[in-house]
């Protein structure tokens, strides 16, 4: 066992790399976090404790907020948000981008046509303007969110899963399997999709660091995650205003998110150089 761990590919990458190291484990402690920080908190996260905008002492590790609320127990609770809302959208944008791009590269004509004119018309609105439509008109709240975000991810996967599949069909282990009787569904879930799934794996990280900030975006906005519950956008929006006062009321949930964003693209990044085998010869060639 030990012997097939050290000759993954992806576990080699971890051991070689420090930064897909770190990346890796900053992922792992927000993830924990994530799953436990209700009980990690010291404090609730939405009743008033003492005097609002207090500095960061001892007892409030980040200070408090503007009504005296524990900052850094509203930050724990809100990193369970921020990864359920990532996961989630991921997921939606996965699950239909997946369908719509194997269907459109795998039959073509008539089915391409039409499945990439919707794709089409997703890309016309930015991700952002496209979530705020879908929210607009299915209403706020974490739910929404994850659905709107979701929907903004579908023309991603899809355009890319069509490329990856057109690539696929001129592959001779392609014209044998037909060759020998398999049907279509056969030839799309034993041979198509498993040659899709590291472009898959290295996308989907990406695609949570961007939902991670669309979310967070949305609450900033008052869309997204309603008060009193927290989220680190929210906590930003109302951070903001007392900027000059305590600055760290906005500083620390942004923190949260640049850290977390930055971990997951080092982390796609080492996914994509460990899963492309040219890519690495090229690195190792030129160092």
């Amino acid at each position: 066992m030990l012997t097939a761990m050290r000759s993954n590919p992806l576990i080699r990458e971890v051991a070689r790399s420090r930064i897909a190291q770190l990346s890796a484990l900053i992922t792992i402690v927000y993830l924990v976090v994530a799953a436990f920080g209700p009980q990690l908190a010291p404090h609730s996260e939405i009743e008033m404790l003492t005097l609002p905008r207090q500095a960061p002492s001892a007892e409030h590790l980040f200070g408090t907020d503007e009504i005296g609320r524990d900052i850094f127990s509203r930050m724990l609770v809100s990193a369970r948000v921020a990864m359920t809302v990532g996961f989630v959208a991921v997921a939606i944008g996965l699950v239909f981008g997946f369908v719509m791009g194997v269907l459109a590269g795998y039959f073509g004509g008539w089915v391409d046509a039409t499945l990439m004119r919707v794709v089409d018309v997703l890309l016309a609105f930015p991700g952002i303007l496209l979530a705020l439509a879908v929210i607009t008109f299915l209403g706020p709240g974490l739910t929404n969110t994850m659905i709107a975000i979701g929907i903004g991810g579908i023309p991603g996967y899809a355009r890319l899963v069509r490329g990856e599949v057109l690539a696929v069909l001129e592959r001779d282990f392609i014209s044998a399997a037909r060759s020998l009787g398999a049907n279509h569904m056969r030839v799309i879930l034993k041979h198509v999709t498993p040659m899709l799934l590291s472009s898959l794996l290295v996308f989907s990280t990406a695609q949570l660091a961007r939902a991670v900030l669309a979310e967070a975006g949305l609450s900033y906005l008052g869309l997204g995650v309603q008060p009193p519950f927290p989220s680190w956008g929210g906590m930003i929006a109302s951070g903001q205003r007392f900027f000059l006062s305590a600055p760290y009321m906005a500083i620390y949930p942004g923190l949260a998110i640049m850290v977390l964003v930055l971990a997951l693209n080092m982390l796609g990044d080492s996914l994509r150089d460990a899963l492309n085998p040219q890519l690495r010869k090229a690195t190792s060639s030129s160092e």
